[in-house]
C-alpha cells in the first residue's frame, strides 16, 4: 500500500518558516527547538553508521485515482516508517503516481483537489461514463481475493503443459497492425501503450524525440512503444486498437516449421536498487517521489519526460516556493516532549494528535480526523488560529505538520507504573563438540573482545547503556560472575535443566568498560576451558529460559544471542527428535514439516514477549536441526535467524562475523506494542511479520529493528468519501537503547476513487506480490502446498479477469490484456509459485524450507522483489572506467553469452558465473590465472588486483553487499561445471528441475485461467 504525497496547505503569507537551516526554530515542549540539518530522516530509530537507512515517511496522499489494490484490501507495511519497504532511490514496478497534487489552502482538512495531469492520449477514452457507487459495489464484491470462484483444475503433467507455440498476430499499436515473426515458445508478446527507452532510467531534462530510442539488445519482457519508432518484426497497417491503460497480446497459435525469430529482448522487471535516481525522501506529508522515474511507466516528475505521453515541448519546472515542507527532515524523528501530561490524545478511539486534526471553537477544541469526536484542548496546549483556521503555531510543532514523530511517553506508559531500566545483551554460546572442532567458539570469543565496543547507544552518548552477560551451554548452563572487583571470571554450572533459575544476580550483567579486563580474560578462557570437550548433546529450550530469567530478574528487557549447532536431544524441556522426511513432500501431511514439534516453545515465546526478552538464532548445522521449531521462538519475539550450513572458520567466518557485527550494533526497540487505527470505511484485518498477537489489535514485539517489517492487510468495509479520503495511523510504544519509553506515530492520508480502472492504473505490483507471497507461507502451516498454490493462481486470475470484465475496451478473446501497472504481475507470481517453499527441488532441505519460509516473513517489498526474481548484471559489456551498475538483464540462460562474466544476485546468495570463451586477458585481470580451466570453480573472494576490471568487479561486489541486510557470500561458478547446476536455480524465467513452469508457460496458463473465468 504504497501512495503517492502531495504538499499540505501553503502555510498563511506572514507566518514564520521556523524550521530553516541557521533560523532559530520557536520551541515547543519547554525547549528551544533545533534548526533542521541538511539530512534526510533515518532509519528505526536513527541510523546505523555503515549501513543503508530507509527514511521514515511523511503523511501523504495519494492522486485522486488510487484506491485499495484489488480484491478491495490494501496492504502496507508499517512497524518502519510507513513507508517502511523503499529505501530512498528506490524504484517500482507500479507508477508512484501519475500526478502530483498541490492541496489548496483552507480551514477544513482536505481542500478540494486540483484537476489532475494524467500522462496518457487525450483522443482514446477507454472508459465508459462513471458507474455508479452500486455498480463499483458490485465490481468490487466480484473481484474478492478470498472469493468462491473454484480454480480450473490444471492439466496433467507439469501443470501447466508444454511449452506453447505462438504464431503472429496483430498487435495493439496505433499506427501498426502486425506482428513479426516470434520465437517459438516465447510468451504472447506484451503490447501496451507505454513505450520503454532501454534499461536505465530517462533523463529528466526533457521529452526524448520518438526518434532517439533503440530497443536494447537485452532484456525483460518485450515493451512495444506507442508514439516511438517500429520494433524489429513490426509491420505497418491495422487500425489502432491500443488502450491508455492495459497490455495486450495475440492469442498462442502455432509456428509454422521452420520460421525465424525475430524482435528485440525487452528490459528485465524494473528492480528496487539504491543507485537509481530519485528524489530525496523528505519526512513531512508532502515529498518528492522517493523513486526515480523508470522505463516503460508515465512520469510523474515535474519536468520529467513522460514516456506514453503524447510528445511535446518539455514542461516548465513548477515556481520554487518557500515552503517548509521543502526542508529536508533530520536523521531521526522530532521527540516531542509533553511533560508529565503526555501526548495528546481523542478521548473516544485514543488517536494521537497529528497534522489532520481539525481545530474549532478559535482552538479551544479539535474534532478527531479518525473518529470525529470533539475534544477540548488543554489549556497548557491552547494557540489562537489564523484566518484560515489553522493554529498559529502548526509549523513549530512537529505533531502538527509533520508526518512521523515521536512522543516521550509518560509513567503511565509503563509497566507497573516504572519507568523501565537499560536494555541487556546476553551472549549464550554452545561449548558443545560441534561447536569446538569447527572453529567456532574460538572465532566468536576473539570477534566478542573488540565488537562488545560497538553496542548501539541513544543519539550522542559516549557509553552505551545496554549491559552484557555471558552463558556457555551444552547438556548444562554455566553462568559467569564478570563483576569489576574479581580479578577473574567465576564460573557458576546449572546442572538441573528441567527447572532452570539464575544461580547469580550481582556480577552477572554488567557495564563492558567498568569490567573490561574481567570479560576479556573470560573469553579468552572459555575456548581453552572446552577444548577438549567430547560432550555431544545439547539442550536448547532451557537456555532461553535462563536468559529470559536473567533479565526478568534485572527488571529489565534486552536480546539474547545464541550460537547454536545441533538438534536439542539432551533430556530436557524442549527436547526435539529427528522428524525429517522427504516422502511426505506433495502429501497431505507435507504441512507438518512446517509446524513445530512440540507446543512448548510457543509458550516459551509468549513469557519472552511479556518479558520483552528478543531472541537472536545463529545457527551452524550440519545435518538436520529442526529450524521449523527452534525458529519459533525468534520469530514469535521480532528476532532474526542466522543459517551457516556446514560451518567452517576459515571459509564462513567473513560472513559469520559481518551479520554478527550488523546484528549487534544495529539500533533496536525493546518491548513494543504496536496499534493501527484507521478512518471510517477501512480497518485493519491481518497482519504478517516476526511478532506475538495476543489479540485482534495489538502486534507486541520484544524486539523491532530497522531489517523487520510488519505488513498489515486493510479491509473496505464501509463508504469512503472521495473529500475525506482515508487515514491510518501507526502508533509503536517501545523502549529504546538507552532505556527511554517512546512513542513513535506514523500518519498516512490516501486519496480514493471511484472508478475501477483508476484503482487499477495505481497499484503496486511489488507490494501485491510482497502480500501475497506472505499470505502463501502462512498458508502452508495449515494447508497442503499444492491447495496453497492454486489459491495464489486463482487469485491473480480474479484479479486480471476483472480487469479485463470492467476496464478494458471490448477485444479478442485470444488477447491476453494486462493492466499497466500489472504486467509483471505474472513474472512475478510465477516466481513465488517455484520458489524452494512451494516447489522444492531434490536437493533442498526440509531446514532451508522452513527458514526462508519465516524469513520472507519479515522481508520489505524491495527484498521481495529481488529474492524472487534475482537481478542477473552482466559485466564485460559497460565500459571498464563507468562508476554505475550495469543494466540488468532477465533472468533466464539464453541471456548467457559464453564470452562473458555476469553476477547474480537475491539478496541471500552472490554468484559470478564466468563463461567458457571469455578472453584471455579478462580472466587474467580478474583471477590472476592464464586461462578459463585454471580459475578454482567455487572460489568465494577474489584476489585483490590492481587492474580497472578488478577494481570495478570487487566495487561492485562491495556496493551490493551494503545494500542487503545480511552478507552474502560470493561463489564463482564455471560454465558448464557441476556447480552450474545451483547457478540455474536462480533463472527464475527458465523451467525449474522441480517441475516450475517457465515464464511463458506460466503466461499461456495464465492466460487460460482468466478466458475460463469470463466465460
Amino acid at each position: 500500500m504504497n501512495v503517492n504525497q502531495s504538499a499540505p496547505p501553503v502555510p498563511p503569507f506572514g507566518q514564520p518558516q521556523p524550521v530553516y537551516p541557521g533560523y532559530h526554530q520557536s520551541s515547543y515542549g519547554g525547549q528551544p527547538g533545533p534548526t533542521a540539518p541538511h539530512i534526510p530522516y533515518g532509519a528505526y530509530n536513527g541510523p546505523v553508521p555503515g549501513y543503508q537507512q530507509t527514511p521514515p515517511q511523511g503523511v501523504s496522499r495519494a492522486p485522486p485515482s488510487s484506491g485499495p489494490p484489488p480484491a478491495s484490501t490494501a496492504q502496507a507495511a508499517c512497524g518502519q516508517a510507513a513507508y517502511a519497504q523503499l529505501g530512498q532511490g528506490d524504484v517500482q514496478n507500479g507508477p508512484s503516481s501519475t500526478v502530483q497534487m498541490q492541496r489548496l489552502p483552507g480551514s477544513q482538512p482536505f481542500g478540494s483537489p486540483l484537476a489532475p495531469v494524467v500522462s496518457q492520449p487525450a483522443v482514446l477514452q477507454p472508459y465508459g461514463p462513471p458507474p455508479t457507487s452500486a455498480q463499483v459495489t458490485a465490481q468490487l464484491a466480484g473481484m474478492q481475493i478470498s472469493g468462491a470462484a473454484a480454480p480450473a483444475p490444471p492439466p496433467s503433467g507439469l501443470g501447466y503443459g508444454p511449452p506453447t507455440s505462438l504464431a503472429s498476430a496483430s498487435g495493439s499499436f496505433p499506427n501498426s497492425g502486425l506482428y513479426g515473426s516470434y520465437p517459438q515458445g516465447q510468451a504472447p508478446p506484451l503490447s501496451q501503450t507505454q513505450g520503454h527507452p532501454g534499461v536505465q532510467p530517462p533523463q529528466r531534462s526533457a521529452l526524448p524525440l520518438a526518434s532517439s530510442f533503440t530497443p536494447p539488445s537485452s532484456g525483460g519482457p518485450r515493451m512495444p512503444s506507442m508514439t516511438g519508432p517500429l520494433l524489429p518484426g513490426q509491420g505497418f497497417g491495422g487500425p489502432p486498437v491500443s488502450q491508455p491503460n492495459h497490455v495486450s497480446s495475440p492469442p498462442p497459435q502455432a509456428l509454422p516449421p521452420g520460421t525465424q525469430m525475430t524482435g528485440a529482448p525487452g528490459p528485465p522487471p524494473p528492480m528496487h536498487s539504491p543507485q537509481q535516481p530519485g528524489y530525496q525522501l523528505q519526512q513531512n506529508g508532502s515529498f518528492g517521489p522517493a523513486r526515480g522515474p523508470q522505463p516503460n511507466y508515465g512520469s510523474p516528475y515535474p519536468g520529467a519526460p513522460a514516456f506514453g505521453s503524447q510528445p511535446g515541448p518539455p514542461q516548465p519546472l513548477p515556481p520554487k516556493r518557500l515552503d517548509p515542507d521543502a526542508i529536508p527532515s533530520p536523521a531521526s524523528p522530532y521527540v516531542v516532549d509533553h511533560g508529565e501530561s503526555g501526548p495528546l490524545r481523542c478521548n473516544r478511539c485514543k488517536a494521537y494528535m497529528c497534522p489532520f486534526m481539525q481545530f474549532v471553537e478559535g482552538g479551544r477544541r479539535f474534532q478527531c480526523c479518525f473518529c470525529s469526536c470533539v475534544n477540548d484542548v488543554p489549556p497548557q496546549y491552547f494557540q489562537h488560529l489564523d484566518h484560515t483556521g489553522k493554529r498559529v503555531d502548526a509549523y513549530d510543532r512537529p505533531e502538527l505538520s509533520l508526518g512521523s514523530y515521536e512522543f516521550l511517553a509518560t509513567v503511565d506508559y509503563c509497566k507497573n507504573n516504572k519507568f523501565p531500566s537499560p536494555p541487556a545483551f546476553i551472549f549464550m554460546i554452545d561449548v558443545s563438540y560441534n561447536a569446538i572442532r569447527t572453529g567456532l567458539v574460538r572465532l566468536l570469543c576473539e570477534e566478542l573482545k573488540s565488537l562488545l565496543d560497538f553496542l548501539p547507544r541513544e543519539g550522542g552518548a559516549e557509553e552505551s547503556a545496554v549491559r552484557v552477560g555471558f552463558v556457555t551451554y551444552n547438556k548444562v548452563l554455566h553462568f559467569y560472575n564478570v563483576k569489576s572487583s574479581l580479578a577473574q571470571p567465576q564460573m557458576m554450572v546449572v546442572s538441573d535443566v528441567a527447572d532452570v533459575f539464575v544461580p547469580l544476580l550481582d556480577g552477572f550483567l554488567v557495564n563492558v568498560n567498568e569490567s573490561r579486563a574481567v570479560i576479556t580474560s573470560l573469553l579468552d578462557q572459555i575456548p581453552e576451558m572446552f577444548a577438549d570437550t567430547r560432550e555431544t548433546e545439547t539442550v536448547f529450550a532451557p537456555v532461553i529460559q535462563a536468559g529470559m530469567e536473567a533479565l526478568k530478574a534485572a527488571e529489565c528487557a534486552g536480546k539474547l544471542f545464541l550460537f547454536h549447532t545441533s538438534l536439542p536431544i539432551a533430556e530436557a524441556p524442549g527436547k526435539l527428535k529427528n522428524r525429517d522426511d522427504r516422502k511426505l513432500i506433495n502429501t497431505d501431511k507435507e504441512k507438518t514439516l512446517f509446524q513445530p514439534q512440540t507446543g512448548a516453545y510457543q509458550t516459551l515465546a509468549k513469557e519472552c514477549v511479556a518479558q520483552g526478552c528478543c531472541v537472536d538464532l545463529f545457527l551452524f548445522p550440519n545435518q538436520y536441526v529442526d529450524v521449523a521449531t527452534l525458529s519459533v521462538v525468534p520469530q514469535l519475539t521480532g528476532g532474526s535467524v542466522y543459517k551457516y550450513a556446514c560451518f567452517q572458520a576459515e571459509n564462513d567466518q567473513e560472513r559469520f562475523l559481518s551479520d554478527l557485527r550488523r546484528d549487534v550494533q544495529k539500533v533496536v526497540g525493546f518491548d513494543a506494542v504496536m496499534r493501527v487505527r484507521t478512518s471510517t470505511g477501512i480497518r485493519a484485518v491481518d497482519f504478517f511479520g516476526a511478532f506475538y498477537m495476543s489479540n485482534t489489535t495489538d502486534v507486541e514485539l520484544a524486539g523491532l529493528d530497522g531489517d523487520k517489517t510488519v505488513t498489515v492487510e486493510f479491509k473496505h468495509d464501509d463508504r469512503l468519501n472521495e473529500e475525506s479520503g482515508a487515514l491510518l495511523q501507526c502508533a509503536l510504544l517501545y523502549t529504546s537503547c538507552a532505556g527511554q519509553r517512546r512513542l513513535r506515530i506514523h500518519n498516512l492520508a490516501l486519496n480514493c476513487c471511484t472508478q475501477l480502472a483508476d484503482l487499477y492504473r495505481n497499484c503496486e505490483t511489488d507490494t501485491l506480490i510482497n502480500y501475497m507471497a506472505k499470505f502463501a507461507y502462512r498458508g502452508v502451516l495449515n494447508s497442503p502446498v499444492k491447495t496453497v498454490r492454486d489459491s495464489l493462481i486463482t487469485q491473480c486470475a480474479q484479479i486480471l479477469a476483472c480487469y479485463r470484465k470492467n476496464c478494458a475496451s471490448p477485444s479478442s478473446a485470444g488477447q491476453l490484456i494486462l493492466p499497466e501497472c500489472m504486467k509483471l504481475l505474472p513474472v512475478y507470481l510465477n516466481c513465488v509459485l517455484k520458489s524452494d517453499v512451494l516447489q522444492p527441488g531434490a536437493e533442498v532441505t526440509t531446514d532451508d524450507r522452513a527458514y526462508v519460509r519465516q524469513l520472507v516473513t519479515s522481508m520489505d517489498v524491495a527484498e521481495t522483489n529481488v529474492f524472487f526474481y534475482p537481478r542477473l548484471l552482466p559485466l564485460t559489456k559497460s565500459p571498464i572506467e563507468s562508476t554505475t551498475e550495469p543494466p540488468a538483464v532477465r533472468a533466464s540462460e539464453e541471456r548467457l553469452s559464453s564470452g562473458d562474466i555476469y553476477l547474480l544476485e537475491n539478496g541471500l546468495n552472490l554468484f559470478l558465473w564466468v563463461g567458457a570463451s571469455v578472453q584471455q586477458g579478462v580472466v587474467q585481470s580478474l583471477f590472476s590465472v592464464a586461462s578459463f580451466s585454471q580459475i578454482t570453480s567455487g572460489l568465494s573472494v577474489l584476489p585483490v588486483l590492481d587492474n580497472p576490471l578488478s577494481k570495478k568487479v570487487r566495487g561492485l561486489i562491495d556496493s551490493l553487499r551494503a545494500q542487503r541486510s545480511r552478507y552474502m557470500k560470493l561463489i564463482v561458478v564455471k560454465q558448464e561445471d557441476k556447480l552450474e547446476m545451483l547457478f540455474k536455480h536462480f533463472l527464475v524465467e527458465d523451467k525449474s528441475l522441480s517441475g516450475g513452469a517457465s515464464y511463458v508457460d506460466f503466461l499461456c496458463h495464465m492466460h487460460k485461467e482468466i478466458r475460463q473465468l469470463l466465460s
